[in-house]
């Protein structure tokens, strides 16, 4: 989908920080998305400490990241298959 904008754009997962949330998961993703967008920072990835070398993502680790950013992709994959992507985008 991002071609080769793809090790670029910073990753990260709320799931490691918070467990998993069930039917509350996407509600706090959501919360923890539009607050990277409202102060331009990623918070990391919690207790990550060996990436596959093969994974070509660049997964934010050991502390927030200041990044410029407009828009934010959120992802939930959910139990049974129930899926859903929100793109949220700065107010102008």
């Amino acid at each position: 989908m991002f071609g080769p904008h793809t090790d670029a754009l910073p990753v990260t997962s709320t799931k490691s920080a918070v467990g998993h949330l069930l039917g509350g998961a996407g509600a706090v993703e959501s919360i923890a998305s539009v607050a990277a967008l409202r102060e331009q920072q990623v918070q990391p990835t919690a207790n990550l400490e060996n990436l596959d070398p093969e994974c070509a993502l660049d997964v934010v680790t050991r502390g927030p990241r200041t990044v410029r950013m407009d828009v934010v992709c959120k992802n939930a994959f959910g139990f049974g298959g129930h899926n859903a992507v929100l793109v949220y985008r700065r107010a102008s």
